[in-house]
């Protein structure tokens, strides 16, 4: 910590309205607050609720991204389906949150800007009011070669399109225009510092990450009852957990597989949560031990589980690591095929592509893994090791070690 401040600072947090960008910092917002830091927080209005829960102030702007209750498809198919969304909506939304920080109305320039690695207006705000930015990656960050290994190849055929094309010549045109000079690539990609909201078990080549730039400090979790709490049925001798997160659960088919595996297995308790999408109906006959649910309080249902069937997103790959809980991920976009992966290399997971996920696959590998003495003892050691990453309290002392001093 910054034991020369004197006084409480300002700062002002970025993000987008997605639960995967939003839930791995909130806990240190909420250690922010409570150490008498003022914290306004940028985000659409979807959020507003969960964000005023930390005791932020809440700077609501419109967004033009697809919502977290939007259907997946919204999102489109090629890479660059994925990424124009994301610089359109800076665009309209910069002006928006200048006003609000800056306008006669405003919440004022704070001290230090955060930012998730999707909002591409707090580090040109960061910029032309000339305060230090921290990216809070709650995902891989790029290590030494990365551009080499993964960027370049997985950018040639795009970049050689008209369309790719003019994406990266409006990036850049928008940077200008904003005093920025770095490259598109450089500003999405490497952040002058960041603080990496995974352990570092999940990340790939961990030794060749800059850490004077990149910090882990692990899974940031902290006292989630608000959210409520999930019992474990007294008769279940095993409990499953199957989730592919909220954004990309638009899968009845695979839930359908699930039912079928797990459905009246002898001793077997399996909590299904479908999404927004899906409903119990489209799963036909639900047997007694199977509880469909749109949503759950994962963390409560995970420290009582004994296996995860998980998408591989960051948070619940995290989550099902900090409770030692073997896991089957069945990936289904962007990141997670590489934390599906990393996962069934650290011993704790098997990786089963989706074309792959039938019921006597999912059984199959369910079982193996809650049997195995192996896999137990190695979620133990990473458990210890993520413990000792620092987690809340560690991000908040180094998010103040870069304020200014007053």
């Amino acid at each position: 910590m910054n034991q020369e401040r004197r006084t409480p600072a300002h700062i002002a947090m970025f993000s987008i309205a997605a639960h995967g960008h939003v839930n791995p910092s909130l806990e240190v917002i909420r250690e922010l607050v409570a150490r008498g830091h003022r914290v306004t927080y940028a985000i659409p209005h979807l959020f507003e609720e969960k964000i005023a829960e930390t005791g932020a102030e809440p700077v609501l702007y419109r967004t033009t991204l697809p919502g977290p209750d939007d259907d997946p498809a919204a999102w489109g198919t090629t890479l660059l389906d994925n990424v124009e969304p994301f610089l359109n909506d800076a665009v309209q939304a910069l002006p928006q949150l200048i006003d609000a920080y800056e306008g006669p109305d405003g919440v004022g320039v704070p001290d230090l800007v955060l930012h998730d690695i999707t909002s591409y207006p707090a580090a040109v705000l960061a910029h032309r009011w000339g305060v230090p930015a921290i990216s809070l990656s709650p995902n891989l960050v790029a290590w030494q070669g990365y551009e080499e290994e993964v960027a370049e190849p997985m950018w040639a055929e795009p970049r050689a399109t008209p369309r790719g094309k003019a994406y990266f010549d409006k990036f850049t045109a928008w940077l200008r225009e904003n005093g920025v000079t770095k490259t598109a690539e450089e500003f999405w990609g490497r952040p002058d510092r960041s603080l990496v909201l995974i352990p570092k078990a999940l990340q790939p080549n961990a030794d060749r990450v800059d850490e004077k730039t990149y910090t882990f400090v692990g899974a940031c979790q902290g006292d989630r009852s608000a959210q409520g709490t999930w019992e474990r049925p007294a008769d279940a001798e095993r409990v499953l957990l199957v989730s592919l997160g909220s954004s990309f659960t638009k899968q009845p088919g695979f839930y359908r597989e699930c039912v079928k595996a797990f459905g009246d297995l002898p001793g077997w308790h399996m909590v299904l949560q479908v999404g927004k999408h899906v409903s119990a109906d489209d799963l036909g006959p639900v047997p007694a031990n199977v509880e469909v649910r749109d949503w759950v309080p994962q963390l409560s249902v995970l420290q009582q589980a004994d296996a995860f069937i998980t998408h591989a997103g960051a948070g619940g790959s995290q989550e099902g690591l900090a409770t030692a809980t073997p896991m089957v991920a069945v990936p289904q976009a962007v990141d997670q095929f590489g934390n599906a992966d990393m996962l069934q290399g650290l011993g704790v997971a098997r990786h089963l592509p989706m074309e792959e996920a039938t019921a006597e696959n999912l059984r199959a590998a369910v079982l193996a893994l809650v049997d195995d003495p192996e896999v137990a003892r190695r979620l133990a050691a990473i458990r210890e090791e993520m413990a000792g990453e620092g987690g809340t309290p560690r991000a908040a002392d180094l998010i103040e070690a870069e304020l200014p001093v007053k």
